[in-house]
């Protein structure tokens, strides 16, 4: 039963909350935020340890959210504005204002100190939240701001509204930069992990665009306000890691582009990346000497660490971008890409830096973060473009290498099968001859089965001596007589040889052979080769089919292709031709396609085989034209 009550406790209060909650949010709805276009400014030299809302009204300058200024007139360090809060529509209301000027601010409701704070940095940039209540309408709200800068005030019109809303936008502002600085520090680290694993000429571009890539993460997170509202005890920190990270970034962004385009004419851009590494170096002196001395040299370091490398800046873009016009004028792929986010990030990046230097300093730089985005994903392309490139050409040579591998093994296996042919086939041939002819008188003088034991016999060793002729010609390939042949008449003869064998067999032959086409050989090696080829068509035919034979002139080859519809080959049948003793018929021995092989090869010509198991089998030869 306790449990029961737990229970619809719960749901009781759960229900409350969800209904307040939806309250809230159709009040809120019912009660957009209100923007203040109109307040009042007024120049202070006084030190704001102990200042109070002026009881004047003298010297207030009429301030309006299109015409805001908060340029500081010297001698003055610090200015007051004054805002009329309007009617209070709101349950719990709260002033917003995105951003603020100062390094020191009080905030004030008439006399009452509502917000106090102070930067012991120089980041005068403030994202300013102040609740209010129901009661203060009507009332003035004055912020006094103190600084070292040149600037003061507010530059964007107040907003007040509901506490729940403005609190929202009070932590959104700036949140997106530090996701995207974010992003950008851990791609830069995956990036940077993943180049160790590249070859020497890759890692140091590699490890180049991971500097570049962290530098700017750090630059977005640095330079947003979300750090310093939320997290104002780093600011020291995080403004020693904003200038580390632009000093470091503009040498290395340099260095990168010498990597993919070289050092430049006369080695401009490498002696531009040089001076740059030694003022990054000089500008960290001056950063630690400033820091051990307790500020003391702030002023001289701003001047050096902001005035100077924004010129240096400035001069950097323009001089890469001259640098990759040039080179995408000269069509190079790896530059076009370069040109168009470099191109983006270097222009927006002159425009801000000519339009805060045009506004002396009155201006914050917004839009290079989103530049820099696109420069960065052109960066990860030409890289990315670069190692394909790098793979293909392994790929290739791998190929080629195998390739070679392939034909080494080939060539030493031939020649061991040429000597071991030559060696043997002489030996052989002899007591064959010797044997055939004793067999030859035997059979003259017997009848019956003998007779036809030793005719199967005298066949078989015709047969033998057929293979034997096939080893010397495998062996030695070359012609003892080269004559100038008419590749339509050789085709001719060819034709009237195998036309029997191919009309028994159920196909046909069709001869289109082009008149004029002449090949340095030997007419009976000719004969030969192109025989065996044909003869292995006729016979893959297994009944009706056609066996086409064509020969054209190609440029300066003859092309030979002769092509049947039987029953084909696999690709790992196709993958052996030509190999030593390798046959796909019963009683094949290997050698026809092997002597083939080796008379086009001394023919200095090309064979290729091409198949698909069921549709047939295409030869392609091609043969050096000759002159008659």
């Amino acid at each position: 039963m306790r449990c029961l009550l737990k229970v619809m406790y719960g749901t009781l209060l759960l229900w409350v909350m969800l209904a307040a909650s939806g309250l809230t949010a159709v009040y809120a709805a019912s009660n957009p935020p209100e923007q203040i276009t109109d307040w009042r400014i007024r120049w202070d030299a006084r030190d704001g340890g102990a200042v109070h809302p002026p009881a004047d009204d003298s010297l207030w300058l009429e301030m309006r959210g299109d015409n805001a200024t908060t340029k500081l007139p010297k001698p003055h360090s610090g200015a007051w504005v004054s805002v009329k809060l309007p009617e209070m529509k709101w349950s719990s209301p709260a002033l917003y204002i995105e951003t603020l000027y100062a390094l020191k601010v009080k905030v004030y409701v008439e006399d009452r100190l509502v917000y106090e704070n102070s930067r012991n940095y120089i980041k005068d940039h403030y994202s300013l939240l102040v609740p209010l209540g129901v009661n203060d309408a009507g009332k003035n709200l004055y912020i006094w701001t103190g600084t070292l800068q040149e600037r003061a005030g507010i530059k964007e019109a107040p907003v007040i509204g509901e506490h729940s809303e403005m609190v929202d936008r009070y932590i959104k502002n700036g949140l997106v930069d530090v996701i995207l600085g974010c992003s950008f520090i851990f791609v830069a680290l995956v990036l940077f992990v993943c180049s160790f694993f590249l070859n020497r000429d890759y890692f140091s571009a590699a490890a180049s665009l991971s500097v570049v890539i962290a530098s700017t993460g750090l630059l977005a997170i640095t330079y947003s306000p979300f750090v310093y509202s939320f997290y104002g005890y780093l600011g020291p920190a995080s403004i020693v890691l904003f200038d580390l990270g632009l000093l470091s970034l503009l040498p290395a962004l340099t260095f990168l582009f010498e990597k993919i385009f070289g050092g430049g004419k006369y080695g401009l851009i490498r002696h531009f990346r040089r001076f740059q590494v030694a003022y990054s170096a000089f500008c960290v002196l001056c950063m630690a000497i400033n820091g051990l001395s307790g500020n003391r040299y702030v002023e001289l370091y701003y001047f050096v660490s902001t005035r100077v490398i924004g010129y240096i800046m400035i001069f950097q873009f323009v001089l890469l971008i001259g640098c990759v016009l040039i080179y995408s004028l000269k069509g190079n792929k790896d530059a076009i890409i370069f040109a168009v986010g470099f191109g983006t990030a270097a222009l927006t990046g002159v425009i801000e830096l000519i339009w805060y230097f045009a506004r002396s300093s009155n201006y914050d730089l917004f839009y290079w973060k989103w530049a820099l985005v696109v420069f960065i994903l052109s960066l990860i392309v030409i890289l990315g473009r670069r190692l394909a490139l790098n793979h293909r050409q392994v790929v290739q040579y791998s190929q080629e290498l195998e390739m070679f591998n392939n034909e080494l093994q080939r060539s030493e296996k031939m020649e061991i099968i040429s000597e071991l042919a030559a060696s043997v086939a002489h030996e052989v041939r002899n007591p064959l001859q010797v044997t055939r002819g004793f067999l030859q008188l035997l059979e003259q003088k017997t009848d019956g089965d003998e007779r036809k034991y030793l005719t199967m016999a005298l066949s078989e060793l015709d047969r033998a001596s057929g293979i034997i002729t096939d080893f010397l010609t495998f062996a030695k390939p070359e012609f003892e007589q080269v004559t100038v042949l008419n590749v339509h008449n050789e085709f001719t003869h060819i034709e009237s040889i195998l036309l029997p064998l191919c009309h028994l067999n159920g196909g046909k032959m069709v001869l289109d052979v082009a008149e004029g086409l002449w090949v340095k050989g030997n007419s009976s090696k000719f004969k030969q080769a192109f025989i065996n080829i044909i003869k292995n068509s006729i016979e893959a035919l297994n009944g009706e089919g056609m066996i086409q034979v064509l020969a054209y002139a190609k440029g300066d080859k003859a092309i030979i292709r002769i092509r049947d519809n039987g029953e084909g080959m696999e690709p790992e049948v196709l993958g052996r031709l030509g190999e030593p003793y390798f046959s796909n018929k019963t009683k094949g021995t290997g050698l026809g396609l092997m002597v083939t092989f080796r008379i086009i090869e001394a023919m200095s010509g090309e064979i290729q085989f091409y198949s698909k198991k069921g549709a047939g089998t295409e030869s392609v030869i091609q043969l050096p034209l000759t002159a008659v």
